[in-house]
């Protein structure tokens, strides 16, 4: 098992919106169709559409069909210009047509859809609403097949341009922290530190924070997703740390839990459970094992602390263009619960490890950490120490 901090895995980068990595990306959905037996599928999920097309927005859907080379991508006028830089460039999937809505989407997707031959239509559960599902089939007489992850299990395994943007998100955040502990102070309040680091995140680089900055010191550090309040540090407090930034449309993610002057005794005992159990759990990251198996490390660990009930929530989960996203790192969902590939360590993987301890009343720890799996272990993501800090 190897765990690397820091180490450079890639061997070449893609350029930026390279049309052989959207064309690749294409042909695996549509062979994924193809299994499922359906025609084609309506593409709504923001991160999907822009994994699959290379347009961040907040509206549009791409019609992708088995049959036909065209992929219909559906916008409204505000991203015209967008769109239009990026088949300039070169920076979007091949035979990409552009429709841009008059009157509504529903309307102008619903035209495409009976103009195509698709006769069965995979619709993404997970985005499509109800609403929009019953319209549709009001309209359109083909059969509409609901799709779970499609998309997002292709998004499960990065590539190395995914990878470069991540590593490079990973050692900002690592930076951030450090520069974050300056604002760490006792008088402070929660929402101040909070505010402090979202500032630090945007000097960095990143374009915006990944989620609420959580800072929850003392009592409110047992809250495992506290909101940061009016609450002032003080001496002898626990503080959780929990940040993330958005770099190129990638999510990193990172925690640390810190005190407020010297360590008591039980805040030390909960840190250094903590921290073996997230050691114990990168180093069961091995390519073919179970990520349940990474859970069963990290929740064990803690059980030898007598530790094992106040750890409620997954050791980690999946990031990319969402925070949280493929693979999950948990428990077995039941004891009959068939594995599905996605389920097991394989190389290309970026996830979070981050087991934490909760004792209502007096405070929390959390550590967590980015990773990537490799054929050879994980390499850490976001390199800084895990050392219970004081401030």
């Amino acid at each position: 098992m190897v765990i690397k901090v820091g180490a450079n895995a890639i061997d070449s980068v893609s350029p930026r919106g390279d049309s052989s990595v959207f064309n690749s990306r294409i042909r695996r959905v549509r062979r994924d169709l193809e299994k499922n037996n359906v025609d084609g599928i309506v593409i709504g999920g923001s991160s999907n559409l822009f994994y699959l097309s290379n347009l961040r927005s907040s509206a549009g859907f791409l019609l992708v069909s088995v049959e036909s080379a065209v992929i219909h991508l559906v916008i409204d006028f505000r991203y015209r210009t967008a769109v239009n830089d990026l088949l300039e460039a070169g920076f979007t999937p091949s035979n990409l047509e552009v429709v841009i809505v008059e009157g509504s989407y529903e309307e102008t997707l619903a035209n495409i859809v009976k103009d195509s031959s698709v006769q069965r239509l995979g619709v993404e559960a997970d985005h499509m609403s109800v609403r929009l599902w019953r319209w549709l089939s009001e309209r359109v007489e083909i059969d509409l097949v609901p799709v779970n992850e499609l998309v997002e299990r292709h998004r499960l395994l990065k590539d190395s341009y995914e990878i470069s943007i991540l590593r490079r998100a990973g050692e900002l955040l690592a930076c951030a922290f450090q520069e974050a502990l300056g604002a760490v102070r006792e008088g402070s309040t929660e929402r101040e530190v909070a505010q402090a680091i979202d500032q630090i995140i945007g000097a960095k680089g990143f374009e915006r924070v990944a989620f609420e900055t959580i800072v929850a010191a003392g009592p409110n550090s047992a809250l495992p997703h506290a909101h940061p309040t009016t609450r002032l540090l003080q001496r002898g407090d626990l503080v959780i740390l929990d940040f993330g930034g958005v770099l190129e449309g990638y999510c990193v993610d990172m925690s640390r839990t810190v005190t407020v002057g010297p360590a008591t005794s039980t805040a030390s005992r909960l840190h250094q459970a903590v921290r073996e159990a997230q050691l114990m759990a990168m180093a069961a990251a091995v390519p073919g094992v179970p990520l349940s198996d990474v859970d069963g490390a990290a929740r064990s660990t803690l059980a030898s602390y007598g530790l094992a009930e106040r750890f409620g929530h997954g050791t980690g989960h999946g990031l990319g263009l969402d925070v949280h996203e493929l693979p999950r790192v948990s428990r077995p969902v039941g004891e009959n619960s068939q594995l599905t590939e996605g389920d097991f360590v394989t190389a290309g993987m970026v996830f979070t490890v981050e087991p934490g301890v909760y004792l209502p009343g007096y405070g929390g720890v959390r550590i967590e950490d980015d990773v990537l799996a490799t054929t050879s272990g994980i390499d850490v993501l976001t390199p800084s120490t895990r050392d219970l800090i004081q401030v």
